[in-house]
């Protein structure tokens, strides 16, 4: 539902070829959690996705978009017995490690003025953590940004 909601951010546009969305779904068992808040951290995390590959987007051609595709991955996987794993990717610009500390801060935000509050991964961080789970980032600078959420499955 998530993905539905952001198409319209996924199209291609005059500036840029369509964003790829690669969907890898691991068979995963029902859990306890309350779905509106889980689809907002996937919100959060994929809205910073897509904002992160347009900003790197700057300065290169429609050619060269179409030769190195933007692209998010999603992928679920059971972990253990007891916990699962969601994983959203995108090959953007990366986080430099000096700002790794300060990502989950309320009111930090790496985006200019009037693009963003600084709220959204704040607010995934404490839903995850109130579902007794993880929310943590995986990045490698000019490769692009993993954010793992692990989340238990019988709490």
């Amino acid at each position: 539902s998530t993905l539905l909601i952001l198409k319209h951010r996924l199209q291609a546009n005059s500036e840029r070829p369509a964003i790829q969305v690669c969907k890898d779904y691991g068979d995963l068992p029902q859990i306890n959690c309350y779905p509106g808040q889980l689809n907002q951290v996937f919100m959060n995390l994929l809205a910073n996705g897509i904002d992160a590959l347009e900003e790197s987007n700057a300065g290169r051609s429609y050619e060269e978009l179409e030769s190195k595709p933007n692209t998010i991955w999603i992928k679920t996987r059971v972990l253990t017995s007891n916990r699962v794993m969601v994983t959203i990717q995108d090959n953007g610009p990366g986080i430099p490690d000096t700002l790794h500390s300060k990502l989950f801060d309320p009111f930090f935000t790496t985006k200019p003025v009037g693009k963003g509050t600084g709220l959204g991964l704040s607010i995934s961080y404490r839903v995850i953590e109130n579902h007794r789970g993880k929310l943590y980032l995986d990045t490698t600078v000019a490769k692009g940004s993993s954010f793992v959420i692990e989340l238990p499955i019988g709490e």
